[in-house]
Parts: structure tokens; sequence; C-alpha cells
């Protein structure tokens, strides 16, 4: 299975990526967002390591049920060959109302056909109070004329 943009990545191709990536978690889909990954994939999500799609799909269906509202947003950092580093931020509510604006960075590595077969992710969560928050758009995509992450000041 392929899955472009494939590398050796370019400036406007690692971009592309990144949004997919972004645009399939905000699906909050489990099963969606682990085709992006091989059948082996190795994941650091936080302080969870994880190694393939079972792994991934059970993971990101825990998070999705207890982390409400959730919306993303990534951002390019740096690329190189088979590499991407993003930065992102994404705003989420727990069961009890409280918000919070998580911020982290990610390092990817894709096999050959597009695949992500790495990602190590370092996060951290900073409560908000409902005025401060910044991601209003309905749930799931981004829309394209949404502020990035720099343009925020985040």
């Amino acid at each position: 299975m392929s899955r472009p943009p494939l590398p050796p990545f370019t400036a406007e191709t690692a971009a592309q990526k990144v949004r997919l990536a972004e645009d399939a978690w905000n699906s909050r889909d489990p099963e969606a967002v682990s085709l992006a990954y091989t059948p082996t994939s190795r994941w650091r999500n936080r302080n969870n390591f994880l190694n393939g799609r079972t792994e991934i799909v059970a993971f990101l269906a825990e998070k999705w049920r207890n982390e409400h509202e959730y919306r993303l947003i990534k951002e390019l950092w740096a690329f190189e060959d088979n590499r991407i580093a993003v930065r992102f931020a994404y705003e989420w509510q727990d069961g009890t109302g409280q918000w919070f604006r998580a911020y982290g960075n990610e390092n990817w590595a894709f096999d050959e056909s597009g695949l992500m077969a790495k990602r190590y992710a370092s996060i951290n969560d900073l409560q908000i109070k409902p005025e401060e928050r910044l991601f209003f758009w309905p749930q799931g995509r981004r829309p394209d004329d949404h502020p990035s992450l720099s343009a925020l000041g985040l």
C-alpha cells in the first residue's frame, strides 16, 4: 500500500504530509488514522510506547473517549529525506468540563511507501479557561482559512 506524498520530501510534500496527518487526527477515527502507519509502526507518545496498528487503534480510541471537543493544528518544523519534524497544539475538554491546550513536537520517519514507521511525540498539557480557547471550527477538518499556529502566536 502506498500513502503519498512519498519520500524523499520537498518543502511542499512535507507540508502536504503534515496537513494530511492533521486532517486524519481531527477525524478522530482511530482505524482511519492507523492506516497512515506501517503495520509494525513504533510510537512514543508521552510515556506510552506502542508497537503496531492494533496498539495504535486501541490507544487512539481511549484518547478520544477521554479528550472531548478535540481540535488539532499541526505545523511543519523541519524535514529531510524520509523524516519530518512537526510542532502542534490541540485543545480538548475532560469529563469534568476543564479545558486544556496541549503543546508538543513530533518526529516522524517514513518507509519508502509513505507510511510512518516511527513517531516520537513529546506533549505538555496546559489548563486553560473557556475564554482562552482559540480553536472553534466545527468538529472535524480545520478550515483552510483558519489561522495556523504561527498566525495564532502559538
